[in-house]
């Protein structure tokens, strides 16, 4: 089955449920406890609490969601240096200058340096705020386009990059679209092995397949260093926009001032709370469900091993994984103050137990997988439909009681979904 047709079809899939969703339709096959119950009820009034908002936000801003975006900041300008490294050792290959075994060890240096950044932006992919949420995501997505990624569309990228000219004008990659580019674009250059494109339709890459084996390399490698700077350059702007005094951390942190775009404390805290549902609508329904069958996908509503996250990496467990780990940070507070005290605060001892045992549960579960997701699916389809079970635990908490007890109200994108 052709790589390009099935990341159409998810995307299109989960494009779709987004749509539905947003629409106040539930948008799985499986009836789950709560199928066809009506939505969470409307937030009562913030509860009669002395619950210290603001330390939460600070805590939250400063030391949970500041140090991920600076990490990524610095594992994205590490990638460049591994990558270019690796392109150099791939031209001396070419001129007989390199061993395949050097060749390996600096491709090996870079996938190691994408994973690295990987690891840190599935963090930050559970704090969609700010920067991250305005403009549609529009930097989130030049940062990481997955579910909608199109592998051909690299493909003609490679040779656009290589000509240096599209459409008449100088390539300039900031203006390509956000599938074209970003660490998804990075791992199908790093991490696939077969070196033909991908397109199946009529317009493929002109005479690609007739180069050497050694100029198509180059070529993709070349091309993963602008992607890579790319990369790095929309992490800088997400410091940018994030710190400073003017910054939208400072905004968070300064919610209910006078002039502030936080009427109230609790508003900031509903935009955090937002960034938490990725754990719904991505990681359970996207990365869990749909390649599970639960949801369609490209092999018909069955289990699907093409329709994992990071098909050529094989990286997709690492991906829940830092999910989860986001998610309990933000939930706990990690060593401060989290949503956890915040619950307890008002009286939802049950929801703080459930949520606090359970994230840990599906954590501990993750990280017992001793294949990758894909293999998982085919040898032991129970094991991820279990890890599936857990988060759903997880998120079914978050959907109703979470949101009931703290008076916050639920992201479009999740309202009416009854899964």
């Amino acid at each position: 089955m052709s790589v390009n047709i099935n990341r159409t079809v998810l995307s299109i899939a989960v494009g779709t449920a987004l749509l539905v969703s947003a629409c106040g339709e539930s948008t799985s096959s499986s009836n789950g406890p709560d199928f066809g119950t009506t939505p969470a009820p409307t937030p009562t009034p913030n509860p009669d609490t002395n619950f210290n908002q603001q330390a939460l936000l600070e805590n939250i801003t400063d030391n949970i969601i500041t140090p991920v975006f600076e990490q990524f900041s610095t594992v994205a300008a590490e990638q460049i240096p591994a990558i270019t490294s690796y392109c150099q050792m791939e031209a001396n290959a070419a001129e007989s200058n390199a061993t395949s075994e050097q060749v390996a060890t600096s491709r090996d240096a870079a996938k190691a340096a994408w994973r690295n950044a990987m690891n840190v932006w599935q963090q930050a992919e559970v704090m969609k705020v700010g920067p991250l949420a305005d403009n549609d995501g529009l930097l989130r997505n030049k940062i990481y386009s997955w579910p909608v990624v199109n592998s051909c569309s690299v493909d003609f990228e490679v040779v656009n990059f290589r000509i240096g000219v599209v459409n008449g004008q100088p390539y300039n990659i900031a203006n390509r679209t956000p599938s074209r580019r970003g660490l998804a674009a990075i791992e199908y250059l790093l991490f696939n092995e077969q070196l033909d494109h991908s397109c199946t339709t009529s317009t493929q890459p002109e005479n690609w397949n007739n180069q050497t084996d050694e100029y198509r390399k180059i070529a993709r490698c070349e091309f993963a260093v602008e992607a890579a700077n790319d990369v790095n350059n929309s992490a800088q702007q997400l410091i940018s926009e994030w710190s400073g005094s003017d910054g939208f951390a400072n905004k968070l942190k300064a919610a209910g001032s006078n002039g502030n775009q936080f009427s109230t404390e609790l508003e900031a805290i509903n935009r955090i709370s937002d960034g938490m549902f990725y754990l719904d609508t991505f990681t359970k329904d996207a990365k869990l469900a749909t390649p599970l069958g639960l949801q369609a996908n490209s092999c018909g509503s069955q289990a699907c091993p093409e329709d994992v996250e990071s098909e050529y990496s094989h990286h997709s467990m690492n991906n829940i994984e830092n999910n989860l780990l986001a998610f309990q940070k933000l939930l706990t507070g990690d060593a401060g103050i989290g949503f956890i005290d915040y619950l307890i605060d008002v009286d939802d001892q049950d929801t703080a137990d459930v949520m606090s045992s359970g994230i840990q549960l599906a954590i501990d579960g993750v990280q017992s997988y001793q294949n990758t997701l894909a293999e998982t699916l085919v040898n032991n389809e129970a094991q991820v439909t279990q890890t599936h079970t857990d988060v759903k635990a997880v998120t079914d908490k978050l959907k109703i009681d979470f949101i009931t007890s703290l008076s916050l109200e639920l992201p479009v994108t999740s309202a009416g979904d009854n899964d």
